[in-house]
C-alpha cells in the first residue's frame, strides 16, 4: 500500500515537472516572436584557434592566425551584408563610421606594448566576455609607462562576429592565457616580475591561471594580480540561461541559442550574446571555485601571490558577494586587498533605492577582522565628496581617507562595465577626448523618449560606462606594481 502511494506521488511529481518544462519551453518559443531577425554576423561562425592549436604555436603564430581571421570576416562579411545591414552605424559595414578597420589602431586586435626605456617587469592583460583587448589599453598605456612590457591577447571567439562565441570555450581562453603568459615570459630580464591584470571574465582567467601554476611548475607564476569587477560568480540567472536555449535544436527556433540579439555598433565589443557564452562563464567559474577548493585543502593558497581587486557594490553582471565569499574569505594573510565602491549615498534617491541595494554594503561587511586589507570608496549622505574607508587586515580600526574626486551628481552607483575606463575614454568615456574618434561616443548618450520605440533597451544607454575614480584605481595599481 506504501508502495503504491509512494509511486502515485513520484508520478505526479514527474508530471508535475514535465508540465513546467513545457511551459517554460512554450513561453521562451513565444518571447522568440520578440527578438529580432539573425543577420550575418549571427551565423557566419569563424574557424578561430581552439585551446589544443594555441597550446602548439608561439605569440608571432596566434598572430598570423589572427590576421588571416580578421581577413576571412571582412571578406564574409563584405559578401553577407544586405542592403539594408550596410548603414552608417553597422561596425560590418566598411563605409560606417565605426567599422574598426578604418582607425589607425584596431583594438579588436591582440597587441603588445614595449616601454621606452629599461624593462622592469611584464604585464600580461585579459579582457572580459563579449569585449576586447580595447578594455584594459589605458591601463596597459600607463603599465608601459612604468617601464613594463604588455601583452594583450585577444581571447579566442571574440574581437570579430559575435557567433564566434558560440564555437569557444573556456578551455581555449585558457590556452590563449597560458600563451600570453608564456609570451611575457620571453620579455622579461632575468628576475623581473610578471603582473597579470584581469577585467571580468578575465579576472576569473587570471584566477585559475594563477591557481594551476601553483601545481605546475611549467607554468610562470605572477608576482601580483589585479582583478577588475571579476567573474568569480555569476548571477542565478546565467546559471541556467542554458535551458533557454533548448529549442536552438530545432532549426526553426534557432533564434533561441541567443539572449540578446542587437544591433552592433560598439566597434570594440559585441552588444549582441549566445547562451554558449554563458555557459562557458559558469563553467569557468565552477572551474576557479573546484581550483579554490582544491587549493584551500592542500594548504598551497598559502602560495598565491597578492591580489588586488577593484569591484563595484552595484554589479549587475558578476556577483559581487561571490568576490568576497568564494574569494577573498579563502584567501591567506599575504598582503591582498579589495576595493569596493559604493553607491553616492549623497544623492536623496532613497524612496527609490532597492532595499537589498541599500543595505548591501552593510550585510557583506560586518565589522570582523579579515586576512586582506578592506577599502570602501563612499561618501557620507551630506557631501559628494568622496573618501577611501581603509581597514588593515587583521584590524577593526578604519582610517578615513578623503580623496580628490567627488561623486558626479548624475550618478547613483558604479557598474560592471566602467571600472576600467577613465572619463575621457573617445569611446565610453563622460568626457570623452577630443584627440580620438571611433565613430559613436557610447558614454555621452542619453536618449529620451517613449518605451518601446527603440531596439535597444533603454538600460544600454544607463548604464555607466566609465570610472570617475579611475586616476585612483592607477594609483592603486601603481603602489603594489612588483619591482617598485
Amino acid at each position: 500500500m506504501l508502495n503504491a502511494k509512494l509511486t502515485r506521488a513520484l508520478l505526479w511529481l514527474v508530471i508535475v515537472i514535465l508540465a513546467i518544462a513545457v511551459l517554460a519551453l512554450g513561453l521562451r518559443v513565444a518571447a522568440l516572436r520578440n527578438i529580432p531577425p539573425l543577420e550575418p554576423w549571427h551565423t557566419w561562425v569563424p574557424s578561430d584557434l581552439h585551446s589544443d592549436q594555441i597550446d602548439r604555436i608561439d605569440w608571432a603564430g596566434y598572430l598570423a592566425a589572427e590576421d588571416k581571421l580578421m581577413q576571412a570576416m571582412r571578406k564574409e562579411m563584405a559578401a553577407s551584408l544586405q542592403p539594408f545591414e550596410r548603414v552608417a552605424y553597422n561596425r560590418y559595414f566598411d563605409q560606417s563610421q565605426v567599422y574598426p578597420g578604418h582607425f589607425s589602431t584596431d583594438w579588436n586586435r591582440s597587441y603588445e606594448m614595449r616601454p621606452a626605456s629599461d624593462v622592469r617587469g611584464a604585464a600580461v592583460l585579459l579582457h572580459g566576455l563579449t569585449d576586447s583587448p580595447y578594455s584594459l589599453r589605458h591601463l596597459g598605456e600607463h603599465l608601459r609607462q612604468q617601464g613594463f612590457v604588455v601583452i594583450a591577447i585577444r581571447m579566442p571567439g571574440h574581437g570579430t562576429v559575435p557567433a564566434g562565441l558560440t564555437d569557444a570555450d573556456w578551455e581555449d581562453w585558457m590556452a590563449a592565457t597560458r600563451l600570453a603568459v608564456r609570451e611575457a615570459a620571453t620579455q622579461l630580464p632575468k628576475g623581473a616580475p610578471l603582473l597579470m591584470v584581469g577585467f571580468s571574465n578575465g579576472g576569473a582567467l587570471a584566477m585559475k591561471y594563477s591557481l594551476d601554476a601553483l601545481d605546475d611548475p611549467g607554468l610562470t607564476m605572477p608576482k601580483q594580480v589585479v582583478l577588475i569587477s571579476p567573474m568569480i560568480g555569476v548571477t542565478r540567472y546565467a546559471q541556467f540561461a542554458g535551458l533557454a536555449g533548448l529549442p536552438a535544436l530545432l532549426p526553426a527556433f534557432a533564434k533561441a541559442a541567443w539572449l540578446n540579439v542587437l544591433p552592433e555598433f560598439n566597434p570594440f565589443k559585441y552588444n549582441s550574446f549566445p547562451i554558449a557564452a554563458a555557459r562557458q562563464t559558469v563553467e569557468l567559474t565552477d572551474a576557479v571555485q573546484a581550483s579554490l577548493e582544491s587549493a584551500g585543502r592542500s594548504g598551497s593558497l598559502a602560495r598565491l601571490p597578492p591580489i588586488l581587486t577593484f569591484q563595484s557594490l552595484a554589479d549587475s553582471t558578476v556577483s559581487t558577494p561571490a568576490v568576497i565569499s568564494n574569494l577573498y574569505d579563502r584567501l591567506p594573510a599575504n598582503g591582498s586587498e579589495l576595493v569596493l565602491f559604493d553607491l553616492n549615498r549623497s544623492l536623496n534617491y532613497g524612496p527609490l533605492l532597492r532595499p537589498e541595494m541599500a543595505t548591501l554594503g552593510d550585510r557583506l561587511l560586518p565589522e570582523r577582522e579579515r586576512n586582506y586589507d578592506l577599502t570602501v570608496i563612499s561618501n557620507s549622505p551630506q557631501t559628494s565628496q568622496a573618501s577611501a574607508l581603509h581597514t588593515p587586515a587583521h584590524s577593526q580600526q578604519q582610517e578615513n581617507l578623503p580623496l580628490a574626486t567627488s561623486y558626479p551628481p548624475d550618478l547613483f552607483s558604479l557598474s560592471h562595465v566602467a571600472l576600467p575606463f577613465p572619463p575621457d575614454d573617445a569611446l565610453y568615456g563622460q568626457h570623452p577626448q577630443a584627440g580620438e574618434d571611433f565613430g559613436i561616443h557610447l558614454g555621452t548618450l542619453t536618449p529620451r523618449g517613449e518605451r518601446g520605440v527603440l531596439i535597444v533597451g533603454l538600460d544600454l544607454f544607463q548604464r555607466v560606462t566609465s570610472n570617475p575614480f579611475y586616476d585612483y584605481l592607477v594609483q592603486r595599481v601603481d603602489q603594489v606594481l612588483p619591482g617598485r
